[in-house]
């Protein structure tokens, strides 16, 4: 093991034992109830919301997996990019300020209360919602395992095993506190060790776009810069598959339901969403810069390589600091969610007598479970975004259409929006229909546009289905939140 690898292992060491020293001191507040566990009382202030909402964001995948992705994809990865990270600001825009209003542990739930009152159709949500939790924490695994085996030497099997155990270990102490407080750190971190990232990169061609245009056709790779010859379809399914994905993340629906208000919320979302945009373009661009200097690379080994032979040791030292806490942020952010939709909206939907204590414990048996679950996914994926976008499609196509619908399409169109109302003509069996044709669809690689059919098919069935179900009975049906209750109460 190199000098630098014992270095990063020490970074490491000091980092966890920082954010296992912080979940000891919040796990009584998260142990209080399943509200506290799940959204920390619903009345986290703008400074928090906002820096998990960006330290969520800006994991390992976002400096690894858009670096290696853009070396290999070239300028079509800025579309992605664009429908992935600005779905954030959509989001903000047109779904944060409801949700931070709101007070539910997960959006299944609100899906459950607000549009179909049927228990199958918030467990399948919660079930399509889970896999973008649980392969954006892969991911992470994945991206870190990466960096140290370049490094370090160790196995990356074996640092992917090391780094899940840890995210398990302080997810599970301290529930959304944990998060919410390491992330207050992380975000910090990726932040200013971000830009001197950039800085550093952008300086190898000059801060010049002109420059780079230069040595990529130097090297006989100028076709990256281009979207000529791309089909124009393609490139629309790449950037709805990444904004319909994040659209039904649900770490940014849990993080607006935990606002004190709904102006928290949307700034919040908003602001970390532009950020977010700029900084992970600037990481594909990096794998553009990356290209010039080797040609010979694949996606995985872009950025560990560019750290090991370009970047001055003190350079690599901070870039290894940034993905670390890059990727903790993520992974603890996910796990965290992962367990609140299993036992939120796959099991307690079915228990109702369970109590707060029972469902706290069991929140931190499933984190463990989605923790192991995602530790596999990470050691038997071919790279990190490929993880990310198979998920976004199947969950984003299942679930966008029942909710925008539902919400939209309503029985009494005068009415606004209240926790206890049911106001929707979606059906229960038109929401589980629509959700298996949309997840279904996305997957099947013989269609062209998988995402833009499975959404439209979605869609459809939506619809249809629910017209011709209006008046079957529900045995699975819910009663919903009770009508009239002070929801506004517990914002305060």
């Amino acid at each position: 093991m190199n000098n630098l690898g014992v270095i990063f292992w020490i970074i490491t060491a000091v980092v966890c034992g920082f954010f296992f020293w912080i979940s000891w001191r919040v796990k009584n507040d998260a142990d209080k109830s399943f509200a506290n566990f799940a959204i920390a009382g619903a009345n986290l202030p703008m400074f928090l919301i906002f820096f998990t909402q960006f330290a969520t964001i800006m994991g390992a995948g976002n400096f690894i997996g858009h670096a290696g992705n853009g070396y290999v994809n070239g300028v079509s990865q800025l579309v992605f990019i664009a429908g992935e990270q600005g779905a954030k600001v959509v989001f903000g825009f047109t779904f944060a300020a409801l949700a931070g209003r709101l007070v539910y542990n997960s959006f299944p739930e609100m899906i459950d209360d607000l549009i179909v009152r049927d228990k199958v159709s918030r467990a399948m949500a919660a079930f399509l919602a889970a896999c973008i939790m649980v392969s954006w924490c892969g991911g992470q695994g994945k991206g870190l395992g990466t960096i140290f085996e370049v490094f370090t030497g160790q196995s990356g099997t074996a640092v992917i095993i090391i780094f899940s155990i840890v995210f398990i270990l302080y997810t599970v102490m301290g529930g959304i506190y944990s998060v919410i407080w390491t992330d207050l750190f992380q975000g910090i971190v990726c932040v200013v060790f971000g830009i001197i990232f950039y800085v550093f990169a952008f300086k190898q061609v000059n801060f010049s776009w002109a420059v780079l245009t230069e040595r990529l056709a130097a090297v006989g790779k100028s076709e990256m810069l281009s979207l000529k010859g791309v089909d124009p379809l393609h490139i629309l399914n790449l950037f709805v598959t990444g904004l319909m994905g994040t659209m039904v993340a649900a770490h940014y629906w849990q993080r607006c339901f935990g606002a004190k208000d709904k102006k928290t919320a949307r700034n919040a979302m908003v602001y970390s969403g532009i950020i977010a945009i700029v900084f992970t373009c600037l990481t594909a661009c990096v794998g553009f810069i990356i290209m010039t200097l080797n040609q010979d690379l694949d996606a995985n080994s872009a950025m560990p390589w560019f750290m090991m032979n370009v970047c001055p040791p003190v350079i690599g030292v901070a870039i290894f600091f940034l993905i670390l806490c890059a990727g903790m942020s993520s992974a603890d952010s996910n796990l965290n969610s992962g367990a609140i939709l299993v036992v939120n909206d796959i099991i307690a939907p079915f228990k109702p007598d369970m109590d707060d204590k029972t469902k706290v414990k069991l929140a931190k048996v499933f984190t463990v479970i989605i923790g192991v679950v995602a530790c596999v996914c990470a050691l038997y994926a071919s790279n990190i975004i490929s993880l990310f976008s198979k998920a976004y499609a199947m969950a984003g196509s299942g679930l966008v259409p029942v909710i925008v619908i539902g919400l939209l399409w309503k029985e009494r169109p005068a009415d606004g929006i209240v926790e206890g109302k049911k106001n929707s003509r979606v059906t229960a069996w038109g929401s589980r229909c629509g959700m298996i044709v949309g997840a279904v669809m996305s997957q099947i690689k013989g269609i062209p546009y998988a995402t833009l059919v499975a959404l439209a098919c979605s869609a459809v069935t939506v619809i249809v289905v629910s017209l011709l179900t209006k008046n079957v009975p529900n045995r699975f049906a819910s009663e919903g939140r009770t009508e009239g209750l002070d929801y506004d109460k517990l914002k305060a």
